[in-house]
């Protein structure tokens, strides 16, 4: 009898044990939706942390934990948590809502396959989701358009690229010609200046001439006297 009551009280103290840490997580995951509802993400998205190392399997927690990243934009964790959240939960109404948001991710981001996949994830858990049909149905029409909005973009940069390269030929020829004007004066300058040496040379030349003249001339008229 002793053996049994001993038993008994281990099954008690275990079952009080795990009370005890479910209640733990409720309450991190209550105290994460404040701060939530607060619009103060980061700390609830601490709780909600705290609330999943006490018990991974809470979906609850998973779920709420990628709505408080989504919140700050961390969009790819917030996947990953919603993502999780879907394999996790029983629930279908809670299930499609992960799968919406995963949708909105992606429909954000202008991926609008993987969004348009994740709304029909959304819809198949819950048919009468009129939001996200209706997001279904833009994202769709946004996909069709995506080829002629890249061909477009792609057009504005080709004619971008263009203009560039032709201000960039006028720059190249402007700065050219004004080269060719800056060598001009020196060439110039150059050719006066070779003028003005030839001139220069032609009048040495001239008096240099003069001088022998009259040098040659000078020594007969010496004879002539001395022989006077």
């Amino acid at each position: 009898m002793k053996y049994l009551k001993y038993i008994f009280l281990c099954i008690m103290m275990i079952a009080g044990t795990l009370n005890v840490m479910a209640q733990s997580d409720r309450n991190l995951i209550r105290s994460g939706n404040r701060l939530f509802h607060e619009q103060n993400y980061g700390k609830a998205e601490v709780e909600y942390r705290k609330a999943l190392a006490k018990n991974s399997n809470n979906a609850q927690a998973v779920y709420n934990l990628g709505c408080a990243l989504m919140a700050q934009q961390k969009d790819s964790a917030a996947i990953e948590q919603f993502v999780r959240a879907g394999k996790m939960e029983t629930s279908p109404m809670r299930r499609a809502k992960s799968y919406h948001n995963i949708g909105t991710i992606c429909q954000k981001s202008r991926l609008y396959g993987e969004a348009i996949d994740a709304y029909k994830e959304a819809l198949r858990d819950n048919p009468n989701d009129n939001e996200t049909r209706y997001n279904l149905a833009l994202c769709k029409r946004l996909q069709k358009n995506q080829p002629q909005q890249n061909k477009q973009n792609k057009n504005k940069d080709d004619k971008k690229k263009d203009k560039k390269k032709d201000e960039n030929k006028d720059k190249n020829k402007k700065d050219k010609d004004k080269q060719n004007k800056q060598k001009q004066p020196k060439e110039q300058m150059s050719k006066d200046n070779a003028e003005q040496l030839l001139n220069a040379a032609m009048q040495e030349e001239k008096a240099t001439q003069q001088r022998l003249k009259k040098a040659m001339q000078q020594p007969n008229n010496r004879r002539l006297q001395k022989n006077w």
